[in-house]
């Protein structure tokens, strides 16, 4: 036999494969286990491969790359009864938080079973990630402890450790002819939606433990890469998902440090639950001896409250720059970009820790940098608490996620359309989801637009204020659920506003409420709670829609400020009144501010994206539906200034008297708000009659009669017009012979003045 031959036996010796393409798959991952023994694979009643890794008896984990050993299944088609066994497309199924591997029957993961796929000829990986179930958490013996060493605790889906572990175990697999290595794909749900989130980012690449990037290559040195991948309630970014500063906003691509600075608001009761049931069935990092995963410290960092521990800008750093596919994809910390596989993203619109707005970030990043990538993202009633994770949302979404994986990892059928899809929430168990909604834009899923600008009065929010039993009604954790009602009367210490009751057949929210208003802010660390209701008023109760959290911007305490809500999808019916909120504090969801602050609103202005076209919308009160108007930006102030033209056939001179009369007015910019409208309208029209004195210095005409001795030209002696869209000035004085430059001049509500142009100015002369 030549050398080239054996190697190939003792490779497939080694890996629990034969060496010839066609026989049977026994056992996998001879060699790589604790024991070094191959976990076999025994068929089940209906033909499908379980090869499960324990360490049960012999210790049948998986080494990773680092030697902690990992609770694995491999679930296989069932055994060919001719021709080869193996290189089958292959999915990563990863568990969500505090759970384990479970093997072929596992429903866990919103799409098909490993069971089901494996029928249909794929190859399933489940590994239980570090630190959890069998792999070093509380379900490992005390004999299994052994082996986990100091490296066998929770990381946090780490790029450089949980995902990496899946790379190294399909790699083996590869390796071993088990897999196709041109046919890998990953979802998974929460904890593991995150980590498919990250395989998807780094697609052909390892992140080293010193946070460096090499390609991803099996032991054995193939080429490796995600070639699709379909994360279900993941999150983007973490540091958002959980301490959300509220400054994301779903039309507009922020800079990489926007979403981390202020620091965010806790999402404090599930933050709480999430530690507790990790700690209860997991193992975390002994404090203090990794600074990089110790969640114990930063749990209590966090919960400090503001004002800011010193360890919190570390923590965000690290979670962003190790744990947020976001910040990978957008080479945040000087990673290459580079585009990732197709996607199928799902989120939950009433899921409060991984709302839609994490996909959606990541989506619209993704398109600014590669603008034909396949991406598409399914939004419905699932996921976390609140959902109510009705069967028709989750039966749909699994046939889209089958669909999916058959076209980019076997090539079967067309390929599936970049679009958005949509569920909207019902209430009642047996009552389906509305829609589903489809359009190719996630602005094609709100077409119309309900805008509602209440009289500019100024309401106050204190950090005292709201209803702690509204507030726990509305809970994620100890609440209702979804359909949770409550009294609709106002809350004390809150900012309210309610819109005209719905009419016709009302009008379905379907996108992210936007909120601008001028915030006036006393005090340190203020946050604002927002939710929108809808208010029945037969019933007098209220439903929660959508909510959101927002620090407002530190750097800018007054004038106008723009945040969003949670993206929501909700029918308002006729008769029924949506209800914005503003609040001071939310707990238990949200954690309350240590010290106190008062924020005054006004000219607040609320857009809400409705599903129903302006067309078919029809009009009347309470049913304002419009086309969207642009959306306003941050920061982007209006450089359009007021204007005026004075009336050269209509001026009057005489040794005694002056008429003169013209028109002035505004040009609204696109994105205004309807307080920037306000400030924009033309308050007054100055008039300034005067000689040129040359040198950049004027003689201005005194009410006297007698010119100013010289000054400089940008100092004038005005006269206030009368009127501003139509204006007239008459002045009685003694005017000297000679000519004059007479000057209209507009001034808006910002106190902006016009630029200077020929249609403002009149030569007279006085004879």
């Amino acid at each position: 036999m030549k050398r080239g031959g054996i190697l190939v036996a003792l490779l497939g010796a080694m890996l629990g494969v034969p060496a010839t393409a066609s026989a049977a798959i026994t056992s996998v991952f001879s060699g790589q286990t604790v024991s070094a023994t191959g976990i076999s694979c025994p068929a089940q009643s209906d033909g499908v491969r379980v090869c499960h890794g324990t360490d049960a008896g012999p210790d049948l984990r998986l080494k990773s790359f680092d030697t902690t050993p990992l609770e694995v299944y491999v679930i296989l088609p069932p055994a060919p009864g001719s021709g080869s066994d193996g290189h089958y497309p292959l999915i990563v199924q990863s568990h969500g938080w505090g759970g384990a591997a479970g093997g072929p029957d596992d429903a866990q993961f919103l799409g098909p079973t490993a069971d089901r796929w494996a029928k249909q000829g794929y190859a399933v990986l489940q590994l239980t990630a570090r630190g959890f179930g069998d792999s070093c958490g509380k379900k490992t013996s005390a004999a299994g402890q052994l082996a986990c060493g100091t490296t066998g605790y929770v990381r946090l889906d780490d790029e450089r450790y949980e995902a990496r572990d899946v790379q190294n175990a399909v790699g083996l697999l590869v390796d071993a002819g088990v897999a196709d290595a041109t046919k890998i794909g990953a979802t998974g749900e929460s904890y593991g939606g995150g980590v498919s989130m990250e395989l998807a980012t780094l697609k052909d690449r390892v992140m080293q433990s010193d946070g460096s990037l090499q390609p991803w290559r099996s032991p054995a040195g193939t080429p490796l890469s995600i070639a699709a991948a379909a994360p279900m309630i993941p999150w983007s970014d973490l540091v958002y998902s959980l301490t959300p500063n509220g400054h994301t906003l779903d039309y507009h691509v922020a800079s990489p440090t926007d979403d981390l600075n202020p620091i965010g608001v806790v999402k404090n009761s599930f933050e709480a639950g999430l530690f507790a049931l990790g700690e209860a069935s997991g193992t975390y990092s002994t404090p203090g001896m990794d600074p990089q995963a110790d969640l114990t410290s930063w749990f209590s960092a966090v919960n400090q409250g503001d004002p800011p521990n010193s360890q919190d800008a570390f923590i965000s750093d690290t979670i962003a720059r190790y744990h947020s596919a976001y910040y990978l994809l957008d080479g945040a910390y000087g990673a290459a970009k580079e585009p990732p596989p197709p996607l199928l993203i799902a989120n939950g619109f009433t899921d409060d820790l991984f709302p839609v707005d994490e996909a959606l970030r990541y989506r619209n990043l993704e398109h600014a940098l590669y603008p034909s990538d396949p991406i598409s993202l399914f939004d419905g009633d699932f996921g976390h608490m609140r959902a109510q994770n009705k069967a028709g949302d989750k039966q749909l979404l699994s046939a889209r996620i089958q669909t999916f994986f058959d076209h980019y990892l076997k090539g079967q059928g067309a390929q599936p359309a970049s679009d958005f899809t949509a569920m909207s929430e019902t209430c009642g168990s047996g009552q389906a989801s509305g829609g589903p909604y489809t359009a190719s834009s996630w602005a094609g899923l709100h077409p119309g637009e309900v805008d509602w600008a209440p009289k500019p009065f100024a309401q106050t929010i204190s950090s005292s204020g709201g209803d702690p039993t509204v507030s726990k009604t509305f809970d994620p954790v100890a609440g209702g659920g979804a359909c949770a009602t409550a009294p609709a009367s106002d809350e004390p210490g809150s900012a309210t506003y309610r819109l005209p009751p719905a009419t016709g057949a009302g009008y379905t929210l379907l996108g992210s409420p936007t909120v601008i208003a001028d915030l006036s802010v006393t005090g340190s660390y203020p946050q604002i709670a927002t939710r929108l209701l809808d208010v029945d008023p037969a019933a007098g109760t209220e439903t929660l829609v959508a909510r959101g959290l927002y620090r407002p911007d530190p750097t800018h305490p007054g004038g106008v400020q723009v945040f969003q809500l949670h993206p929501g999808a909700w029918h308002f019916a006729a008769g029924h009144i949506p209800k914005l909120e503003l609040l001071g504090q939310d707990a238990p969801y949200a954690r309350p501010n240590n010290e106190p602050f008062t924020i005054s609103v006004s000219d607040l202005e609320l857009r809400l994206p409705v599903h129903e076209a302006p067309s078919s919308a029809g009009a009347g009160p309470g049913r304002v539906v419009t086309s969207p108007r642009p959306p306003f930006v941050p920061g982007r102030l209006c450089g359009n200034r007021p204007f005026s033209r004075t009336a050269k056939g209509k001026v009057r001179a005489s040794r005694t008297a002056l008429f003169v009369s013209g028109s002035a007015g505004e040009q609204p910019c696109a994105h205004a708000t309807s307080s920037m409208l306000r400030r924009q309208h033309v308050k007054r029209v100055l008039i300034t009659i005067y000689r040129p004195a040359g040198g950049g210095r004027c003689r201005f005409l005194l009410s006297s009669g007698r010119l100013s001795q010289p000054r400089a030209c940008s100092r004038p002696v005005t006269y206030r017009a009368h009127g501003t869209g139509s204006w007239s000035l008459r002045l009685h004085v003694h005017i000297s012979p000679g000519t004059y430059l007479v000057r209209s001049d507009a001034v808006d509500g910002y106190n902006r003045h016009q630029r200077r142009s020929a249609s403002s100015v009149v030569r007279i002369k006085v004879h």
